[in-house]
C-alpha cells in the first residue's frame, strides 16, 4: 500500500522564519548602502504594485538601492535619534518613515531622482477593499460591450440583468461602486470587467538626506518636527 503523503515527517530545522537574521540582514543592506552612496531619499507609496515597482527600480540599478519592510528596522538601520545615527543628521530621515514608506540610497542627481518621482504614475484596477475614488453607476439598457456567455455571472455579482434577444440587459441603474466606501469583491469584478482602472500607484518624496544638507519635499511637513531628537 502506498504512503501517504500527509504522513511524511517535517524536518523544522528546515523551515526559516524571519526572525532576528533576517532583521540584521536589512538592518547591515540599509547601513552598508549609506556608506557607499551619497544621498537618502525616503518616499511614500500609493497603491503598490510589485511588478510595476520592479520596473521603476531598474532605473536605479547601477546606482542605488531600495529597501522596503518593517519600519522600524529601517529606523533602527539609520538611527532614530542624534545619541544612535549612523552620519550627522539622518535621524531626520529616519522620523519620517511611517505609514506605506521606504527607502532609497543612491549617487544619482538630485534633479534626476525628482523627475523620475514626480513623473511616475501607472493606473490598475482597484483591488478588493479599496476606497473607490469616484462613483460609477451603469444605466438601464443594453449592455452590449458582455456577450451573452456573461449574463450568468453578471448576476453572480448582483447585477439585475436579463437575455433579450440575444443582449444582454440591464433592468434598472446599478451603481457598481460609490465614491468614497470600499470596494467589495463583486464591485472589483465588474469594475475589471468594464475595464475601468480606479486604482494609482503613485511614489511620493517625503525627504531627502545627503552630509551636507536636510530638504523636505511635503508642504504640511515643518522641519522643526524632525530636527528634535
Amino acid at each position: 500500500m502506498p504512503k501517504s503523503k500527509r504522513d511524511r515527517p517535517v524536518t523544522l530545522s528546515k523551515t526559516k522564519k524571519k526572525g532576528r537574521e533576517h532583521k540584521e540582514c536589512i538592518v547591515n543592506g540599509i547601513r552598508e548602502a549609506v556608506e557607499k552612496y551619497s544621498s537618502v531619499y525616503v518616499f511614500s507609496f500609493e497603491n503598490m504594485r510589485n511588478i510595476k515597482f520592479k520596473e521603476f527600480r531598474q532605473q536605479f540599478r547601477h546606482n542605488g538601492r531600495f529597501f522596503l519592510g518593517s519600519n522600524k528596522v529601517m529606523q533602527v538601520a539609520l538611527g532614530r535619534s542624534a545619541s544612535d545615527e549612523i552620519r550627522p543628521g539622518i535621524f531626520k530621515a529616519s522620523k519620517l518613515l511611517h505609514g506605506d514608506a521606504g527607502l532609497l540610497v543612491t549617487d544619482m542627481p538630485k534633479e534626476e531622482v525628482e523627475s523620475l518621482f514626480n513623473a511616475y504614475k501607472d493606473s490598475d484596477f482597484s483591488r478588493t477593499g479599496s476606497t473607490a475614488v469616484e462613483t460609477v453607476e451603469l444605466k438601464e439598457g443594453p449592455l452590449e460591450q458582455f456577450t451573452h456567455e456573461m449574463e450568468p455571472f453578471l448576476r453572480k455579482q448582483g447585477m439585475p440583468v436579463r437575455l433579450n434577444k440575444g443582449t444582454v440587459e440591464l433592468l434598472s441603474d446599478f451603481v457598481v461602486c460609490e465614491e468614497g466606501k470600499p470596494l467589495s469583491p463583486e464591485s472589483s469584478r465588474i469594475l475589471r470587467l468594464l475595464g475601468i482602472k480606479l486604482a494609482t500607484f503613485k511614489l511620493n518624496l517625503v525627504c531627502r538626506w545627503s552630509p551636507c544638507d536636510f530638504e523636505l519635499y511635503r508642504e504640511r511637513l515643518d522641519l522643526s518636527d524632525v530636527e528634535t531628537s
